[in-house]
C-alpha cells in the first residue's frame, strides 16, 4: 500500500447545461482546485486532461497561465478522466513531479451518443443496422443478468429513485428532482427493460484534481485525502461489451473485474474494507451488474441488498452518493473525476446535504465505458 500520493485540492463545475464552453468549465474546475490546495497554477509541475467534444485540455494554459510545464491530453472514452488520474498518479510515484494536476471536461450535444463506428475499428455497416445506438445494448445486457439472476424492475427503479434522491441534495447535480419508483416504472420506454429515467444522459461540467507526493501534501493541507490505487484494464478475451461486433461462446469476465481486483490488490484492501462506492451507472441495470463486477456481493445477491436499502446514503454501503452519472449526467471527460472528487468530498466530511451519516476513512470507485474499459480507485483519509 502506498501512502506517497495524496490529493491536496479538489474542483468542480457543475453539471448539467450551460452557456459557458467546455474548455471554460474545465478552466474554472482548475482554478477552484487550486484555490482549495492553496497553491498557484505556477506550483503545479505536470498535467493531464481530457474532453471527448469540448477541445484539447491542453490549450487550457492560455487561460490558467504561461508557465510552460508538460500538458499532456488523454482521450480514452468514458475512462478519459480514470487515465488523467492515472497518468498523474504514476508520474507522482516515478519522481517526474511534486505537485500534478488531473483535470477533464465536456460539453456533449444535445441528444443521445452518436459514436462513429470507424473511431472503434468497425465498418459502416455495424452503425447502419443500429448496433451503434448503446441503449439496446446495455437493455440486451441487463434483461439477460435479471433472468439469470432474478432482478425485478421494482429493483432496476429502485436504483434511479436513490440516485435522483441522493442528486437532490447536491447543488453541484444537474438533475436535482427525486422521483419515485412508481414514475420512473412507468416513464417511456426506451430498451426493454430500461425506461427513459433509468437512463443518464450526456452533459457538461469539469472537474479538477490537484495531487502531490505524500511529504508534500502536508504542507498544503490538514486533510489530504490518499490515493491508495488506481488501475485501468481493458477488456479481456470473452467479455461481453459495447461496439463488439463479434461474441466467443466461452463468455469472460468483464474488464470491471480485473480492474477492481487489481485496485485493491495494489491498495492492500478488499471490498469489505470500502465504507462507500461510486460505480458507473449509465443507465440502472449497470450500477447493479458492477456491484457484482468488483466485488461487493455476488450475482442476484443485489435485489435484496437494494431492497433493503443498503446502498442507500444512510445503508450499509452507500452507492453514488453525490447521485451518479443517473442525477449528474456524463460528461464523458469529467465524469471519472467526478466520482474521485465526491469520495475525496466525503472522505473530508465536507459534502453537506448529502453527507454519508458514518464515519467514513475509505472509498473505492469505478467507471466502465466503450469499447470495454474500466478504471477504478481506492481512496482513504
Amino acid at each position: 500500500m502506498s501512502e506517497d500520493v495524496a490529493i491536496i485540492g479538489i474542483g468542480i463545475h457543475p453539471f448539467g447545461r450551460h452557456d459557458s464552453t467546455g474548455m471554460e468549465q474545465g478552466a474554472h474546475a482548475a482554478r477552484e482546485a487550486l484555490k482549495d490546495a492553496g497553491c498557484e497554477w505556477s506550483d503545479v509541475q505536470y498535467a493531464f486532461g481530457g474532453s471527448s467534444a469540448a477541445g484539447n485540455a491542453d490549450t487550457m494554459v492560455s487561460t490558467l497561465g504561461l508557465t510552460g510545464l508538460p500538458f499532456i491530453n488523454v482521450a480514452n472514452g468514458c475512462a478519459t478522466g480514470g487515465s488523467s488520474l492515472i497518468s498523474a498518479y504514476n508520474a507522482l510515484n516515478a519522481g517526474a513531479a511534486d505537485i500534478v494536476m488531473a483535470i477533464g471536461f465536456d460539453k456533449h450535444p444535445k441528444g443521445a451518443f452518436d459514436p462513429d463506428p470507424a473511431s472503434f475499428g468497425l465498418g459502416q455497416w455495424y452503425g447502419d443496422t443500429g448496433l451503434m445506438l448503446t441503449t439496446q445494448f446495455f437493455g440486451m445486457k441487463i434483461q439477460r443478468y435479471m433472468h439469470q439472476y432474478g432482478i425485478s424492475p421494482s429493483t432496476l427503479a429502485k436504483v434511479a429513485v436513490k440516485n435522483f434522491e441522493n442528486g437532490s441534495k447536491n447543488p453541484n447535480a444537474w438533475r436535482r428532482k427525486p422521483m419515485t419508483e412508481e414514475e420512473v416504472l412507468n416513464s417511456l420506454m426506451l430498451s426493454n427493460p430500461l425506461t427513459q429515467y433509468m437512463f443518464c444522459s450526456p452533459g457538461e461540467g469539469g472537474v479538477a484534481l490537484v495531487l502531490a507526493r505524500g511529504e508534500v501534501a502536508k504542507k498544503y493541507t490538514k486533510k489530504p485525502v490518499y490515493l491508495r490505487s488506481a488501475v485501468l484494464r481493458s477488456r479481456p478475451f470473452g467479455s461481453f461489451e459495447v461496439f463488439n461486433s463479434w461474441l466467443s461462446p466461452d463468455r469472460g469476465d468483464s474488464p470491471s473485474v480485473g480492474a477492481a481486483a487489481a485496485a485493491f490488490k495494489m491498495a492492500d484492501m478488499c471490498p469489505d474494507d470500502i465504507d462507500i462506492a461510486q460505480l458507473q451507472d449509465t443507465e440502472s441495470g449497470a450500477e447493479i451488474m458492477h456491484m457484482a463486477e468488483t466485488g461487493f456481493c455476488k450475482d442476484g445477491e443485489q435485489e435484496d441488498m437494494i431492497q433493503s436499502g443498503e446502498t442507500r446514503l444512510d445503508g450499509r454501503l452507500p452507492i453514488n452518493t453525490d447521485g451518479g452519472c443517473l442525477a449528474n449526467g456524463e460528461p464523458i471527460g469529467a465524469s471519472g473525476l467526478r466520482q474521485v472528487y465526491e469520495s475525496a468530498l466525503q472522505l473530508r466530511g465536507d459534502a453537506g446535504d448529502h453527507q454519508v451519516p458514518k464515519k467514513i476513512r475509505t472509498a473505492f470507485t469505478h467507471v466502465y465505458g466503450a469499447p470495454g474499459i474500466s478504471a477504478c480507485t481506492v481512496l482513504s483519509n
